[in-house]
């Protein structure tokens, strides 16, 4: 599955932006799709996950009540709405796929298939 991220840039603190992955394949629809983090120095982190239907979301404890993942099957889109940003949500975001049919939050080697990134900066 290719996948093609959109949607980052730069954004004052408390400001909002909406991320975008699009799928090149029609069996999107049955992979449980992932939003991951890299900030400069650090190790890629999970930020959320959805489930194959997309009633199953799950959320890093720091993105929690800000952040909101969510799907649309027949565009084969994910999206990551992000409000409320902070500079420490400064990073590349990645998507991926993870398993099919799948309804767990799951590891990142369970992430087979990723995006290229998008940056996504936070001024204070």
């Amino acid at each position: 599955v290719q996948l093609q991220a959109s949607g980052g840039g730069l954004v004052q603190a408390g400001g909002s932006l909406r991320l975008s992955c699009a799928a090149s394949k029609r069996t999107f629809s049955t992979y449980v799709m992932g939003w991951f983090r890299q900030a400069p120095g650090k190790e890629r982190e999970f930020v959320a996950a959805i489930s194959w239907s997309g009633r199953t979301t799950y959320y890093a404890d720091s993105v929690k009540g800000r952040f909101t993942i969510s799907r649309d099957n027949a565009k084969r889109s994910v999206y990551l709405q992000m409000d409320s940003l902070k500079s420490g949500d400064t990073a590349v975001y990645y998507c991926a796929t993870g398993p099919s049919y799948g309804s767990d939050r799951y590891s990142e080697s369970d992430y087979n298939s990723w995006g290229q990134g998008t940056q996504v900066t936070v001024s204070s």
